[in-house]
């Protein structure tokens, strides 16, 4: 198993445990298919592979386990990857747990600090794109979310989301690299998206909330499709981290 580094943020993996590194490494090779849907590895061949020792190679294989990525049998670890429809119900999870917070968010009496919160996140997605670093966008964006989501301090909403994060912002990765190798221009739509996002909040408008959800999530969901049946794009997305 030839080690390719493509998780993008090297600073944010250097801070986390061997295991949690591995993890990270290991999800994203997964759901790009750089590792294929029915292979089997071991845990001394991963081991080996990173040059670490099976304990973190355990604690990864088991998280990974959790979400249904791979399966642990005694022959070695079966890659069981990801499917269409579960990449389609992932995003409805993240719909409903967006669709929930932000009907609490209009409920709120004050949203100022986090549309201010926002606004500052949002810049830094602007700067992502000055400097064409689409992973920067994207792990931007996914803070952009967080930050939503957990303004309404809903501790049984926040425990859905963390679960859910870890495939998410794979996905949201892979699918912003498609775009900046496919129509680098859409980075100002969804830019634009945010922004419609942003002034919901702040203004509670209705009209505002129900074209926000439209624009972002219609995009995010359908715009990237042929991405996941596409095995030569999903190559080039993979490897946009070593190209740059």
């Amino acid at each position: 198993m030839g080690v390719i580094n493509i998780y993008p943020n090297k600073y944010v993996l250097q801070h986390l445990s061997i295991g949690k590194q591995l993890e990270k490494e290991l999800r994203i090779r997964i759901i790009s298919q750089h590792i294929q849907v029915g292979e089997i590895l071991s845990e001394n061949q991963i081991a080996k592979a990173y040059n670490v020792s099976r304990s973190p190679v355990r604690e990864a294989l088991r998280t990974l386990e959790s979400e249904r990525l791979l399966r642990l049998e005694r022959m070695g670890v079966v890659i069981l990857g990801m499917s269409e429809k579960d990449i389609e119900e992932v995003y409805d999870v993240r719909l409903m747990i967006e669709s929930f917070v932000m009907k609490r968010l209009l409920e709120r009496e004050n949203n100022d600090t986090l549309v201010k919160e926002l606004r500052k996140i949002h810049e830094m997605m602007h700067v992502a794109i000055k400097f064409q670093d689409m992973d920067e966008f994207s792990l931007q964006d996914m803070n952009f979310h967080e930050t939503i989501i957990r303004s309404i301090q809903h501790q049984q909403m926040t425990i859905v989301w963390e679960q859910l994060r870890p495939v998410m912002e794979c996905l949201i990765i892979l699918s912003m690299r498609y775009r900046g190798l496919t129509n680098y221009r859409d980075f100002e739509r969804i830019l634009t998206n945010h922004e419609l996002i942003i002034d919901a909040i702040e203004t509670k408008e209705n009209t505002k909330v129900d074209l926000a959800f439209e624009s972002n999530f219609n995009d995010v969901q359908n715009g990237v499709e042929d991405l996941w049946t596409n095995p030569e794009m999903l190559k080039e997305v993979r490897e946009y981290v070593e190209e740059n």
